[in-house]
């Protein structure tokens, strides 16, 4: 890793935030030895391979608070604050997740309606991430930074092969691979998981030799408060101690929550909003107005202890289906089947969680700041299950997790039902138990999202460039224009690496 360089040294680009898209970026356009290339990390930058177990360990789907931003949702209707996990690490998220390789599926890119953006046109990017361990060549990626591993059936733990065997006894079929053309039933997932380390971005593509790049600078434990603006022209960045550092292209990657808040700080945004915090107006655009995330339900059982001999994975299987069957176009439902449940929940010391995500909700929330303070966390509002389509999915989702819980062979595992637990029992009462412990799926979106320049809901064009500004872009997942019906990262990823070759074809 290199010395930082003077902060009157001018750099070709500035990339803001180190996590699934910042790393990409950065490690892509360094590939092009003329450009000097300053990346910025709130957290620590650890040696590749060399992050500590808390954080490395895929059995530790959350990391720890010291890696973590903590991120709260503003208090629901029933008065409960959401935990919403962001990674504060070199790797970002993607060094805290549940290391779930999966990608957007053809469905997701025609909901996103926008031309460029089609799963044919991001196929090659997918491939060229992934170092699959198995899989159609015509499909999957052989020779890119991240591995991905096909769990089989043999890697499951005795309870996560209960559930795959009762959800295909309820009629659901047996999936091989997620990414393939069907993938509406129940099976392992795909991981970027080696010898049980969690393989973020920060190792996949800022290697040690990577990092050794001579036009490669990172910056760790810095915060970005702002864009310095020259009239309409970004021409660097301004951290929270002070610091300038100037380019002729800023890249925010700070994340869904990150990035929308950098973007208020320095005057983009809704011109009421800013105006109200005394920020200098740049462009006046919906920055955080169209916040989405997976809501999600944790439907926990307690088990027969002497029944459970593995806890890992705790993640390693779903179903991945539709809610109701004049809806199968889309698959708008996971149920995940986790180890993740503390045993202290469960009155025979071992618990289990089947949760249920609805993964094209419809609900939107917002993202916002309420002080020009670079080191207060933005406000996050969900608003989970505001709309009713959405509330109902949700509880034939919670009925389906039951099914299964009722089906041999994991009937046998179960010893009785935690949550929402056995009196909840009508439509209404399922809604009531849902919405006063809905949870995040962590998977946050849509913050700023990509669009023409007449759309109501865009920030950012169809190459991530801020829209009515110069020299500006943001790369991340807050520029989906909608959100995905799976994990997140992968396809983030995915875009970073297509607007990282988008902007290499042009220097």
């Amino acid at each position: 890793m290199n010395n930082l360089q003077k902060s009157n040294q001018a750099y070709d680009f500035i990339v803001v935030g180190g996590g699934s898209a910042g790393a990409v970026m950065a490690s892509r356009l360094s590939e092009k030895s003329n450009q000097n290339i300053l990346l910025i990390e709130g957290g620590k930058a650890y040696s590749a391979w060399d992050y500590p177990n808390a954080i490395s360990s895929a059995d530790n789907p959350g990391g720890d608070v010291e890696h973590n931003w903590g991120f709260q949702s503003e208090p629901t209707i029933y008065g409960n604050k959401m935990d919403l996990p962001r990674g504060k690490v070199l790797g970002g998220s993607s060094a805290i997740n549940g290391a779930v390789a999966l990608r957007a599926r053809p469905q997701d890119f025609k909901n996103w309606n926008l031309p460029g953006w089609s799963y044919e046109e991001m196929l090659p990017y997918f491939k060229k991430l992934e170092t699959s361990d198995s899989g159609d060549k015509e499909l999957h990626g052989f020779d890119g930074p991240l591995p991905v591993r096909q769990l089989l059936r043999t890697d499951l733990t005795s309870v996560q092969r209960a559930f795959v065997d009762a959800t295909v006894n309820i009629g659901y079929n047996a999936i091989q691979d997620f990414d393939g053309a069907d993938a509406n039933g129940v099976g392992p997932y795909r991981m970027n998981v080696v010898n049980g380390v969690r393989v973020n971005t920060g190792i996949a593509y800022l290697t040690n030799t990577v990092r050794e790049r001579k036009n490669l600078t990172i910056l760790s434990q810095s915060i970005v408060d702002r864009v310095l603006f020259k009239e309409k022209k970004a021409i660097g960045i301004v951290l929270a101690n002070g610091d300038e550092f100037f380019a002729n292209e800023i890249i925010l990657s700070g994340g869904t929550y990150g990035s929308a808040a950098i973007l208020l700080r320095s005057g983009i945004g809704a011109k009421n909003d800013l105006e109200q915090l005394s920020i200098p107006i740049i462009a006046d655009l919906p920055v955080g107005k169209n916040l989405k995330d997976h809501p999600f339900h944790y439907a926990a059982f307690a088990l027969h202890k002497e029944m459970v001999e593995s806890k890992s994975p705790p993640i390693a299987t779903k179903l991945w289906t539709s809610t109701f069957k004049d809806n199968e176009a889309e698959l708008d439902l996971h149920i995940t089947a986790t180890h993740l449940l503390p045993d202290e929940y469960s009155p025979t010391k071992s618990g289990f969680v089947l949760g249920v995500a609805i993964t094209t909700p419809i609900s939107k929330g917002k993202v916002w700041i309420d002080t020009k303070d670079p080191n207060i966390l933005p406000k996050v509002d969900l608003n989970f299950l505001d709309d009713k389509e959405d509330t109902k999915r949700m509880i034939e989702g919670a009925k389906i997790a039951r099914r299964i819980a009722a089906t041999a062979p994991l009937s046998a595992f179960i010893h009785s039902e935690i949550a929402p637990g056995t009196s909840v029992v009508t439509d209404h009462e399922l809604e009531e138990a849902i919405k006063k412990n809905v949870a995040s799926y962590a998977h946050p979106t849509t913050s700023a999202p990509m669009g023409a320049i007449n759309s109501k809901e865009a920030v950012v064009d169809l190459e991530g460039r801020v829209h009515h500004v110069e020299s500006l872009r943001v790369v991340d997942a807050s520029i989906f224009p909608d959100t995905i019906s799976v994990a997140t990262n992968v396809t983030v990823i995915a875009v970073a690496e297509r607007i990282a070759d988008i902007i290499c074809k042009t220097l």
